[in-house]
């Protein structure tokens, strides 16, 4: 597991971006999330072998990274799920301004697993 910047209380280091590391941190903060995690795994590590590329493994790996780097951090985790309850809000500003915020939130966890 790395040690990067802090971001306040955090539910664990930011691991690093290898397929086990990465499914051990997500058993911690999204257990329920274990079974999609190996689905798309699998699914990345097929196209990979289709394509001979490694492109679909590190989309995967990227994306992973980036959904534990919000799970771990409640700070982006209270932010994210308060934009998601908003999206279909029946006022069109507020399900706008959801929309930003998840672009926001989403943009900042990756551009923090990418440091």
């Amino acid at each position: 597991m790395n040690t990067r910047a802090d971001h306040g209380h955090e539910l664990l280091p930011r691991p690093a971006e290898t397929p086990d590391v990465l499914r051990a941190a997500l058993a911690v903060v999204a257990p329920g999330r274990l079974e999609e995690m190996q689905a798309t795994k699998d699914d990345a590590f097929a196209k990979a072998v289709e394509r001979q590329s490694l492109s679909p493994v590190r989309s995967w790996v990227l994306m992973w990274a980036r959904d534990i780097e919000i799970a771990r951090r409640p700070d982006l985790s209270s932010r994210y799920v308060r934009a998601q309850s908003d999206l279909e809000h029946e006022d069109p500003v507020v399900a706008q301004d959801a929309l930003r915020e998840l672009s926001a939130v989403l943009e900042e966890a990756m551009k923090a697993v990418r440091t």
